[in-house]
């Protein structure tokens, strides 16, 4: 029985480290259906980087002038907000724009010191391409933590 007890606190432990569930928030036509979003490592980690996996098919390159922007709600407040050069964060990735379409595409940006934590945070991730379209706009339910 005591084994049992351990197996299913170190199951929850996994399950509760899992990266959360998005869920799309465009408005209309989007250039990528998302199959799946990872954010690793999970819970976010204030001053830390987190990388964001997007999984799904892209219908079209990503091109110069492409944005990654980031918002968190709380309460129906905006508390986060990071905006940045897609292009920039897929040349770190190694796929310099113009990006052809991939299965996934990765892009690694710091969580803000400013990041409230042990809270949840309705996180929208939203992607626009550089011809002004919207790769995708997604949302979930994220925690942000100190980590040492």
């Amino acid at each position: 029985m005591r084994f049992t007890a351990i197996a299913a606190l170190l199951l929850a432990a996994v399950a509760s480290a899992q990266s959360p569930i998005f869920s799309n928030y465009a408005i209309g036509f989007t250039e990528m259906t998302v199959a799946s979003i990872v954010l690793a490592p999970y819970p976010l980690c204030v001053n830390k980087n987190v990388c964001i996996t997007v999984i799904g098919t892209l219908s079209t390159s990503i091109v110069t002038g492409a944005r990654l922007s980031i918002s968190g709600k709380y309460g129906g407040r905006v508390v986060y907000t990071d905006n940045q050069d897609l292009c920039n964060l897929l040349y770190v990735q190694g796929h310099p724009c113009p990006v052809p379409p991939l299965a996934s595409i990765t892009a690694c940006v710091l969580v803000k010191p400013t990041t409230p934590t042990g809270i949840p945070i309705a996180l929208t991730i939203q992607a626009t391409n550089g011809n002004g379209n919207v790769l995708f706009c997604q949302v979930a339910t994220v925690t942000a933590q100190n980590c040492t």
